[in-house]
């Protein structure tokens, strides 16, 4: 188990579009990751969908650039969502 890699699980809830993080654990492949997610992490129906990413494919922007990552670009204004109106049939944004 030492050489096991280590997996992320995401779980998506029944009322939820998103899938979010739960935690992780260590698993010999994706077929196990999930398994072991579904019997951790979904214990009581709370899920409708698993994903599990290994986690050194993980690719994560480094706080320390926070600033340049996040700030909005100023000449780039039709990014601000203050421009659109949106119909009142559409949901969830």
């Amino acid at each position: 188990m030492k050489n096991w890699p280590l997996w992320e699980v995401f779980i998506r809830s029944k009322n939820g579009l998103e899938h979010r993080h739960c935690g992780s654990l260590h698993a010999s492949d994706s077929t196990m990751a999930l398994e072991n997610a579904r019997d951790v992490y979904t214990r009581r129906m709370e899920g409708v969908s698993i994903w599990v990413v290994p986690s050194a494919q993980i690719t994560a922007s480094n706080p320390e650039h926070n600033g340049e990552t996040f700030e909005p670009a100023i000449d780039k204004a039709y990014r601000h969502p203050t421009f659109y109106e949106l119909p009142d049939e559409l949901k969830h944004m």
